[in-house]
């Protein structure tokens, strides 16, 4: 047996709406024509990405930082832009834009206290 790689990836969120419309508002994600009642998937590519309500026994409250130890990076056309935008609406930058191997990057907090890098190079 063999595994090939990631193929699916989901943040457990407090509220699910909230969580989805700030991907869908801030970030520009589509949702896919369809994904299950707890969970709200995107159409992202090449990886499915979805938010989703927390498993049975996941306390998001009594951790420091959702996610700690575990890096999330997403692709965008326009890293600066973004950043630019996300500062405006006062989303709280973990660290500024900076050129390095993938291009302009930076990281984010959403909703949920998840630190999200963003990247627009190769």
């Amino acid at each position: 047996m063999t595994v090939t790689g990631p193929d699916f990836l989901a943040l457990q969120v407090r509220d699910l709406e909230r969580a989805a419309a700030f991907y869908e508002e801030r970030l520009g994600l589509r949702r896919a024509p369809s994904g299950p009642p707890h969970a709200v998937v995107f159409d992202t590519a090449p990886i499915p990405f979805a938010v989703r309500e927390p498993l049975p026994g996941v306390d998001l409250d009594a951790a420091a930082r959702p996610g700690l130890g575990v890096a999330l990076w997403l692709r965008a056309d326009d890293a600066q832009g973004l950043h630019d935008d996300l500062t405006a609406t006062g989303t709280p930058i973990l660290s500024a834009p900076a050129d390095g191997p993938f291009g302009r990057t930076f990281t984010f907090a959403d909703p949920d206290g998840y630190a999200v890098t963003v990247h627009d190079g190769a």
